[in-house]
């Protein structure tokens, strides 16, 4: 496998992995902007946007689009994060240029007024969606209590009342400024040509507007500490979600963070799985690593019938607890380096995610990393290393959320 880059004269990045001996490609184009980067007026615009960029562009209607990528049996796709909204395509190496030419289309929408409001309603439509899933309810209010005014707190879906008042000027204004070709970086992964990529690359985006984007980067938090319950009518099960700092993207203690996160709360031989799903306390428990730029944060959550909630509370902070003070075992450690080692070269063995590491790497870190050396810092990681998380990032550091029937929750221990 060989990576090349290369950038256009507007700023625009392209990078690629090449892999003669795959079947496939992969292309992506992350733009780096995300529910982080919005203000409160336009909350939710990013993710708004993202639907509108599949409406239609001068050259194509909405079905075009549909149409076009249904040719070439693209897998495609899209999605918005709190720092990133990416457009993807896997496709067969000879469909790199209609690929090309399709995903750079759609980048340039047309983002007309009638098809906002059409849009608009599916939007509303789908918050109230994500508002029914009560887990994932809970998990977005408790990260907005965790940062507070911290931009990471913003909601990726905004709310029914600041989509309902966005304006096509407000996106038209936001699409201007964010979407900027220094902003952009198309990454590929898979079986291509690389010189054909940039060729196509270049004929569609050169002439794309460069400038800055901004970004202001708000550094690490400890959260705010809080407790919330949050009770709902038709929830039957107690949902509870914690949250405590964790190292940044660009940290070189993320790969012990990750590390740290699977001994705690992985599906299976974890401690938050033996102490509570194992003996039938709760009916999920699981901690997981979030790395951003300038901050993270661990996220530990659970379900369970509403009157063990209390009790088990009790558990996940005296595990958190336990944790803090003595450190992960050398066998725990080794356990998971190998559910990592795993999970790792599983992920990169497709295009499709080898594309989404590389482009993640790329737009958080500017550097590329081959699957071997992302496996050596894994297996790098010692327990020392653990040790350094732990004092930096205090697990026992909680902000605490509950969502479902109870209206309170009678704490013993915090």
């Amino acid at each position: 496998m060989k990576f090349h880059q290369h950038r256009l004269d507007n700023g625009l990045q392209i990078i690629g992995e090449v892999n003669p001996s795959a079947r496939s490609m992969a292309l992506g184009f992350f733009v780096r902007t995300g529910a982080r980067d919005e203000t409160a007026d336009v909350s939710g615009v990013t993710h708004f946007l993202e639907h509108m960029v599949f409406k239609g562009t001068p050259r194509r209607s909405a079905l075009d689009v549909n149409r076009d990528f249904d040719r070439i049996g693209a897998h495609y796709n899209a999605f918005t994060s709190e720092e990133n909204t990416v457009f993807y395509a896997a496709i067969l190496p000879e469909y790199l240029s209609q690929a090309v030419d399709i995903l750079a289309d759609i980048l340039r929408p047309s983002l007309r007024s009638d098809d906002f409001e059409m849009e608009k309603k599916v939007i509303i439509e789908e918050i109230g969606m994500y508002e029914d899933q009560p887990m994932w309810s809970a998990y977005d209010h408790a990260k907005r209590l965790f940062f507070g005014q911290h931009p990471l707190g913003n909601s990726i879906l905004g709310t029914p009342e600041s989509i309902s008042a966005l304006t096509p000027e407000q996106m038209r204004a936001y699409f201007e400024r964010r979407y900027v070709a220094p902003n952009i970086t198309v990454a590929a992964a898979g079986n291509f040509d690389w010189q054909q990529l940039v060729e196509e690359v270049g004929r569609r985006c050169s002439a794309w507007q460069s400038g800055p984007s901004g970004r202001e980067v708000a550094g690490q938090t400890n959260g705010t500490n809080g407790f919330e319950v949050r009770s709902k009518d038709n929830v039957f099960q107690e949902h509870v979600v914690l949250m405590s700092p964790a190292p940044a993207a660009e940290s070189p203690l993320r790969f012990a963070a990750d590390t740290l996160a699977l001994v705690l709360g992985d599906d299976s031989g974890s401690r938050l799985y033996w102490q509570l799903v194992d003996p039938g306390y709760a009916d999920s428990a699981d901690t997981s690593f979030h790395d951003h730029q300038g901050a993270g944060y661990f996220c530990t959550m659970f379900s369970n019938e509403p009157a063990r909630t209390a009790a088990n509370l009790d558990i996940v902070y005296a595990v958190l607890k336990t944790v803090q003070r003595d450190n992960i075992t050398a066998e725990e450690l080794q356990q998971a380096k190998s559910k990592i080692l795993s999970r790792v070269v599983r992920g990169n063995e497709r295009p499709m995610g080898r594309m989404r590491s590389i482009g993640r790497d790329w737009t958080y870190l500017g550097e590329y990393h081959t699957v071997d050396e992302e496996l050596a810092a894994f297996d790098a990681v010692s327990l020392d290393d653990i040790r350094s998380v732990l004092d930096r990032y205090p697990l026992d550091q909680v902000t605490t959320l509950a969502l479902g029937p109870l209206k309170e929750i009678n704490r013993t221990t915090a």
